[in-house]
Formats: structure tokens, sequence, C-alpha cells
């Protein structure tokens, strides 16, 4: 079916991929028994027969269930610290087994064909069946996972129907092609109806932790993360000056554009390493790791100037120019942070902002000093 089709199969949002590749790894349980079910049909065909070719194919297949088994509890054991690039190879690597282990049972059947040994066809091909309906069960959540595995799986079976004279035969392999596209159908759905839970759960949680109009994280996503992250952390209250009369001069609507270039400039000035975040009004706050010298004082002051700098520069709101300012208050923080120690630290920062603003426009301000640090351009 090709790449075009299984790229838009993939989901956008790295998240809900490592969910769904979570759910595939859930899945010991039943692949157990279906392991435990095809190493011992295909040992005792091995055994009845000792045909080479059942004897090969037994062998692979309890090789593959080995290494099935095997990453299924390896991931359990990473999943916490794998990153997104980590969850994607994970993903092949279950693509990768269970298409193995399709098409080693797909050989089974193959291989009884060629034999002519109707059980063992009959066998080989409940098993492949089971395996098929198992994957759409389990793994309909990739469909790009399910094709795969069941084309590799089929084909064998389709090719050995083909090769006998029996028209019985070649009309089964036939409709081989059928339950192929009917799967194909059905993992599509699926995967969509699962995927649009799932992007409407994570639509719920980021309503309750970002702000709407910036799309920024709000106060409780701020708190949790100043929370969580270790180490020394700077933490910067940013308040715009002449945010009100802009908004009062051009109406609402330009008031809400300026604060969404505001938050885009914040973003860029703590880069990807921290956090801006939005607390309501013209209030915003920066949060990120420095270190635990006078250096991580330095890239703390650093990091306020350039903020209160990138806010001084023009905005251009529906071809209109204006120009605001802003001021910061400023603290770099190294002790355990508990929901006492949080509170502290905002009433701190509050305080050095507020003494920023009487400083006039412009101005930083540290939550431990009475003195004021000019920010302005030149």
């Amino acid at each position: 079916m090709g790449l075009k089709l299984f790229s838009k199969l993939l989901p956008p949002n790295p998240a809900i991929r490592r969910e769904l590749v979570d759910l595939l790894y859930t899945s010991l349980p039943q692949v157990t028994a279906i392991n435990a079910a095809a190493i011992t049909a295909s040992v005792a065909l091995a055994a009845a027969h000792r045909d080479p070719g059942y004897i090969a194919i037994s062998f692979a297949i309890v090789v593959n269930a080995i290494g099935r088994t095997v990453s299924l509890l390896r991931y359990k054991k990473r999943a916490a610290q794998l990153s997104d690039q980590d969850v994607i190879l994970w993903e092949r690597i279950y693509a990768a087994a269970a298409a193995s282990f399709g098409l080693a049972l797909g050989a089974l059947s193959f291989r009884a064909f060629q034999l002519d040994d109707g059980p063992g066809a009959w066998l080989a091909f409940g098993l492949s069946m089971s395996y098929c309906v198992g994957m759409v069960s389990r793994a309909a959540i990739r469909p790009w996972v399910v094709l795969t595995t069941a084309a590799v799986l089929l084909a064998p079976t389709l090719v050995g129907g083909l090769m006998r004279p029996e028209i019985s035969y070649r009309l089964g392999a036939g409709m081989l092609v059928l339950f192929w596209f009917t799967i194909r159908e059905a993992s599509r759905h699926l995967s969509k109806a699962f995927i649009e839970r799932l992007e409407a759960k994570h639509a719920l949680a980021r309503q309750a932790n970002h702000d709407f109009l910036t799309g920024l994280p709000n106060r409780a996503a701020f708190l949790d993360a100043l929370a969580s992250v270790g180490g020394t952390v700077a933490v910067v209250a940013i308040d715009l000056d002449g945010f009100k009369p802009v908004n009062d001069r051009h109406g609402h609507h330009a008031g809400d554009d300026l604060l969404r270039q505001v938050a885009e400039r914040l973003s860029d000035c703590v880069g990807t390493g921290g956090m801006a975040a939005r607390f309501g009004g013209d209030e915003f706050m920066l949060l990120k790791p420095v270190g635990n010298t006078a250096e991580g004082r330095d890239q703390a002051l650093g990091l306020a100037r350039e903020a209160v700098r990138a806010l001084s520069m023009p905005f251009l709101l529906s071809d209109i120019p204006a120009v605001i300012g802003a001021s910061a208050g400023l603290l770099v923080n190294d002790a355990p942070r508990s929901d006492g120690a949080l509170t502290h630290i905002l009433r701190r920062v509050d305080a050095a902002l507020y003494a920023a603003k009487r400083a006039g426009g412009g101005h930083c301000s540290w939550a431990d000093q009475h003195d004021t640090t000019l920010c302005q351009v030149g």
C-alpha cells in the first residue's frame, strides 16, 4: 500500500504516539498464548513428519517467540526513560518482531501445502487466522503494524494455495486478498476512533493547564513545573508596561493580538530548556534551570534583561505599530520546593517585580536586594 498511506496513519502528537506504543507493549498475555500455541503446533508437526522444512520453521517460531517476549519485557522496564525518538524505534521493533513471527506462521502453512499435509495445513491456517485476528484486536491502534504483519503472514499461504491444482485452494487464496482489505478497513476505523479519543483527552488536559489566548502554560502548569524541576532555577516575573493604553486605544482584539505576540517573544527568550507561562492579564512568568554559582545569577539576570529588551521592540497589530515595555522581578532558587516554598517564591518574586515597576519602566529587580538594575535597551 506504500509509504504514503502509512504516513497518514501516524499520529502527529508525540504524546499520543507514546500512549499508542505503550498499549502495543501491554499485550504480553495474548502474545504468550499465541506463542505457546504456535510452538506446540509447529513442534508437533516437525516431530510427526520429521520433515526438514517443518523442523526449520518450528525453530524459527521458537526463536521469534522468545524474541517477542524479551522485547515486551525490556520495553516495560525502559518505557519511562524513553525519548520520543526512542518510542518510534520501539514501535518499529514491535512491528518487525510481529511481522517476523507472522512470516514464520505463514511459512508453516506454505510447507503444509507443499507436502500435501491436509491436517497440517488446517492446523497452520488456524494458527494464522488466530494470530491475525489477535493482531487486529490488540494492535489496530497502529494500522501499519497490523497491515504489514497480515501481508507477510498471508502471502505464503496465498502463494501455496495458488500453487495447488485444486480450484478450491485457488479460490481460497483469492479470498485471502479480500480478507486483507477487510482487516485494512477495520484497523483504520478502530485506529481513527481511538486516536480521536486520545486527542480529546489531551485537549481537555491542555485546556486545564494552558492559557486559552496565548497557548502558554498557565499558573497551575507553571507551579507543577517549578515543583518538579530539580537543581537551581531562575524564576522571573514579567509585567507589561503600557499595555492598558494600547488595549484601550485599539480595542480588545488588538490587545489579544499583542498578548499572543508577547507570548511568542517570551517563549523565544526562554528557549527549549525553560518555560514561559501566563499568570493572567499582562503578567507572565519565566522558569529556566541555571548554574548554582554566581554564573547562575548572571544567567538569570541575562534572561530577565533579554525578555525586557525583546518586549521593548515595536509590535505590529494589524498594520498598527505599538510600543510597550516590561518590568521584571527575579530570583534564583536552589532549595527544595514544597507547596509552602512555592507560595513563598511567588510572593518574593512578585515583590521584586513591583519594586522594578516603581523604579520606572524597563527595570529588573532582585528578590533578595532592594536596588534595581536597568534593563532598557541602550
